[in-house]
């Protein structure tokens, strides 16, 4: 007999205190954490992924946080696969694991499947690079209209990043991306997983968004974005364009007051979480939406 996996989620968007209720909720339940955060996977970028702390984490088990070291990259493909593999073995032993997280990517990559796309090669990838210095993202967008047209109709001509993907999986395999998540949509093993969405009132949420940002700077965030600047990555490596850490780089690189890498990096986050409100609202249209009181009785009887 197939096994359904278990697992329940509690989704949303930065900063409306998804962490807090989950660590309340596992601890209570006797569950257990299950990072879907595409940054808090890469170990030594703590501050501005608002990790949990150290502390947090003794107290109650956390699952995909520091599963990944600089300069590696991380993908939804890689951490669906974990998941199920973190959630088969809580399952066994009669734990009901809480996803928690506002990467809405990797949660569908765990529910609906994701294709099982090659890794890009080095040299293409560099190849790439130089091509995008020289000639631009819309030069790139160009290339990509002809190898893979269907996937170059669902990109912006100035999406850097998902460009460069889509011309690396061509050029590294031969065979367009959207050829590959065409066929390669399957999962593994069934899953049963109810999925939550935590709502905050908008402008709390604008509020609480900048106080954050100045808190992470008092915590020592400056420092902690000088030492991925020293890991010399490349401006299109995931964690060189994350939000905030994006600006205070581009403040040690002198493009950038400390005061306009601040206002800029906060304004980024508001825009990011506007972006992630969007996706769960469009992206996730039976997932049950609500404040923290209203989901809270909710998600504990899911977690029984």
């Amino acid at each position: 007999m197939t096994q359904v996996l278990k697992a329940v989620a509690l989704m949303g968007a930065t900063g409306t205190g998804k962490s807090q209720l989950a660590m309340t909720l596992a601890a209570a339940s006797g569950s257990c954490i299950v990072s879907c955060d595409s940054m808090q996977v890469y170990a030594g970028l703590d501050i501005g992924t608002a990790k949990p702390s150290p502390q947090e984490q003794q107290r109650l088990k956390h699952h995909l946080i520091d599963c990944c070291n600089l300069p590696d990259q991380y993908s939804a493909a890689r951490w669906a696969a974990q998941a199920r593999e973190v959630i088969a073995t809580e399952n066994a032993r009669g734990v009901t694991p809480l996803i928690v997280g506002g990467t809405g990517l990797y949660l569908r990559a765990l529910l609906e499947g994701f294709a099982d796309i090659p890794a890009e090669k080095p040299e293409v990838r560099e190849y790439l690079e130089g091509l995008q210095q020289e000639h631009g993202t819309p030069y790139l967008h160009q290339r990509l209209c002809v190898c893979d047209p269907a996937m170059a109709a669902k990109l912006k001509q100035t999406d850097t990043q998902r460009v460069m993907r889509a011309l690396g999986v061509y050029e590294s395999s031969g065979r367009p991306l959207s050829a590959w998540q065409a066929d390669g949509e399957r999962l593994a093993e069934p899953m049963d997983c109810p999925v939550f969405v935590l709502e905050v009132e908008r402008e709390v949420l604008r509020h609480g968004l900048a106080e954050r940002f100045q808190a992470m700077m008092a915590a020592g965030w400056m420092d902690e974005a000088r030492w991925l600047d020293g890991l010399n990555l490349p401006d299109m490596h995931p964690a060189s364009r994350a939000v905030g850490y994006r600006q205070l780089l581009d403040y040690l690189h002198g493009a950038l007051s400390l005061n306009e890498a601040v206002e800029k990096g906060i304004t980024a986050t508001r825009k990011y979480a506007k972006r992630q409100v969007t996706w769960f609202k469009y992206q996730q249209p039976g997932a049950i939406f609500g404040r923290a009181e209203y989901l809270q009785s909710k998600l504990s009887e899911a977690l029984i």
